[in-house]
């Protein structure tokens, strides 16, 4: 199969949206490897020196309109043969850093405590390739475990332009930690082509994402991505190489934990002869519930079970 390269810079973004009628930059057949590079920051979350903003994030704060509020994404991807109604499986080969820090945000009147605090704050945390770690103001050096916050693929016709911001059934901004290098992600595909974007680099993030923020920073991804035909999706869902995984989004955590769980119960269905009844007792007993993110607008629930009780 082959390789491909897509870097990010004025002519590969689209800053702030999702929209099915956005031109592939890049065709691939189902089974070859892309590398992505992706940028994160608006120009005035940039640092100053010695940290260095990358040119290409520099030139996309010069000539590229952010047309909706939301993320610089890199993309799209299609996939020859890619049609609505199938689903895309992407694996997540690697993941890199693309530049040598990233930054953390607070912002009045958002986050999870968005009554608690009235300044806002932005800190560049300096990240180091070697050790894997990002230096905190306070002098901690925390383990670094990077993932993209958003991977997606087009929305349908009919939504038309929407915000990359509010996690949807396309995937999107999902903020899921347990994505990193290993883990096989299956988005529904809306639109033929699929036309996959990914953007929004982590450092690393806490499930919640309680601030708003993560480490935001650039990272480079290797994604070999594959048509499912014999898939049908309305939610995306993940295999990493020990567990399988639901996922819902909604502005209610409750509604998100009842299709995460029926998902999880009709997942768990396939891939044994259980029954329903036995699969929710054993999701009872064994699966976990957490939560994704609650600062998106659509909050996130996503049930994780050990494949070693399938």
């Amino acid at each position: 199969m082959a390789n491909h390269r897509l870097d990010a810079g004025p002519e590969t973004v689209h800053w702030g949206f999702f929209d099915a009628a956005l031109k592939p930059l890049l065709t691939v057949e189902s089974g070859d490897t892309v590398t992505i590079s992706t940028v994160s920051g608006m120009a005035d979350q940039m640092p100053a020196a010695p940290l260095a903003v990358p040119p290409p994030l520099a030139a996309i704060h010069r000539s590229v309109t952010q047309k909706l509020p939301g993320h610089i994404c890199t993309g799209p991807v299609a996939v020859k043969g890619a049609k609505a109604g199938q689903a895309l499986e992407v694996r997540i080969k690697q993941i890199e850093l693309h530049y040598d820090w990233g930054y953390n945000m607070i912002r009045p009147l958002s986050g999870a405590l968005p009554d608690d605090f009235h300044e806002k704050r932005l800190i560049h945390i300096p990240l180091d390739k070697h050790t894997m770690t990002g230096r905190l103001p306070w002098g901690l050096d925390l383990p670094l475990k990077p993932f993209f916050g958003v991977m997606g693929t087009a929305p349908p016709s009919g939504w038309g332009m929407v915000s990359t911001l509010p996690p949807r059934r396309n995937g999107g901004n999902l903020d899921n930690k347990e994505l990193v290098a290993g883990t096989t992600l299956y988005l529904p595909i809306h639109h033929d082509g699929a036309l996959f974007s990914v953007g929004d680099g982590h450092g690393v993030q806490g499930d919640g994402e309680v601030c708003v923020t993560a480490i935001e920073t650039g990272l480079i991804g290797t994604f070999e991505l594959h048509l499912r035909p014999d898939l049908s999706l309305e939610w995306p869902m993940a295999e990493t190489p020990t567990h399988i995984m639901t996922m819902a989004f909604d502005p209610d955590l409750d509604d998100c934990v009842v299709i995460a769980l029926r998902d999880m119960i009709a997942l768990i269905c396939r891939r044994t002869n259980l029954s329903r009844e036995d699969a929710y007792t054993l999701c009872s007993l064994a699966a976990d519930l957490r939560v994704t993110q609650v600062v998106n607008g659509n909050k996130g629930i996503h049930v994780m079970l050990d494949k070693k009780y399938l």
